[in-house]
């Protein structure tokens, strides 16, 4: 068969959506060397030139005119099926003759509308019914945004797949000598928290701010370390850290490469994870994998990511943060427990497997 897949998300600087393009696109054709795969791509994605049997495309433009000229080239290929890993406006411009697996990651444009890009908003609200009825196979990253799909748009459950993200294989625990090296180039502090995402109303970092703002009269030495670039609605943020007074001891550092970040998982107290909303929510097993113990909120898709092996809060309460907080710096045992139940809940999430299914997904779609 031809299959065809958009990989832009997976070039550049990743967040989530990103990385599940490329680690199950990589892991897939690690599987299966017998189909023919074209990798459509607005500029050149490293990270696949391995593979003999896949070959990216590039296709010029951006926005709409992107996505009608890649479908026009998708239909003159004579491709079978199309797989979307971020995008629902290919698979409704392409006819019934191509077979597309969409895949949705969450649904927070539609149960949490303030906290999202209103443009990324309204194109979802425009498209998605559609790309769920025109799909021949839909995949969801956790059985969270499964219900959430079927309670929403009453789609056939036996048309969803669930197929889960994971951490990385390059998490994991760090050399003392590398981590003293990583700390004297980069004058990071001696004790912190850690926080990992795009600064967006969704991770809810202003109230992680008022919760360290709570403790850190009780604890002066420790600092709040957020990891990751602006967002849509990012200044409130930034706001918050000037009104408790805290530019010395918030400090965000913006996008970081992923052998940056596995330090600094090493390093840190402890990762925060208070998000509104995840459709999955790969932070929490990239610390637990690297033996760091995990606050996160008890919403969405996050409790069946990170079992019993976090503390779980409440998003919406400041108070039950700081509290979890202090909880994590105060018991030796707890922070012990977090980190060997850690590793063991991380281990039942894998990119293989996950490329697994979506191969046998593919196998079992009609060629014709």
């Amino acid at each position: 068969m031809k299959i065809a897949i958009d990989i832009r998300s997976a070039a550049g600087e990743k967040a989530g959506k990103g990385w599940f393009t490329f680690n199950i696109v990589r892991n897939l054709l690690k599987i299966d060397r017998k189909n023919e795969y074209i990798l459509y791509c607005s500029d050149f994605v490293a990270g696949f030139e391995e593979f003999k049997n896949a070959k990216q495309k590039r296709i010029s433009g951006s926005g709409i005119f992107w996505h009608i000229k890649t479908a026009i080239e998708i239909y003159k290929e004579k491709i079978n099926i199309f797989f979307a890993p971020t995008s629902f406006i290919i698979p409704i411009l392409l006819p019934k003759s191509v077979r597309s697996i969409v895949v949705v990651h969450d649904l927070v444009a539609f149960l949490f509308p303030k906290t999202h890009n209103k443009k990324a908003v309204f194109i979802e609200k425009l498209l998605l019914k559609t790309a769920l009825k025109k799909a021949y196979k839909v995949v969801t990253v956790s059985k969270n945004t499964k219900k959430d799909i079927i309670e929403k748009f009453a789609v056939d459950e036996q048309k969803i797949e669930v197929i889960p993200c994971a951490a990385a294989e390059g998490y994991g625990k760090v050399n003392e000598d590398i981590l003293k090296e990583f700390k004297e180039k980069t004058n990071l502090p001696d004790k912190f928290f850690l926080a990992v995402g795009t600064i967006e109303p969704r991770k809810n970092y202003v109230n992680l701010i008022k919760a360290f703002a709570l403790i850190k009269d009780r604890f002066p030495e420790y600092y709040l370390i957020i990891v990751g670039k602006n967002g849509w609605d990012y200044e409130p943020v930034y706001e918050e850290i000037r009104k408790n007074y805290l530019q010395k001891y918030v400090h965000i550092l913006g996008y970081l490469s992923e052998k940056s970040l596995v330090n600094l998982y090493n390093l840190a107290e402890c990762l925060v994870f208070p998000s509104f909303y995840e459709g999955f929510g790969i932070p929490p097993l990239e610390a637990m994998k690297s033996q760091c113990p995990v606050i996160s909120s008890f919403t969405s898709s996050l409790p069946e990511v990170v079992g019993d092996s976090a503390l779980l809060i409440d998003p919406e309460s400041p108070s039950q943060l700081a509290e979890a907080m202090v909880k994590v710096l105060m018991d030796e045992g707890l922070r012990n427990t977090l980190k060997e139940k850690g590793l063991a809940q991380c281990e039942k999430f894998s990119w293989a497997i996950s490329a697994g299914s979506l191969h046998e997904v593919i196998h079992k779609m009609p060629k014709k």
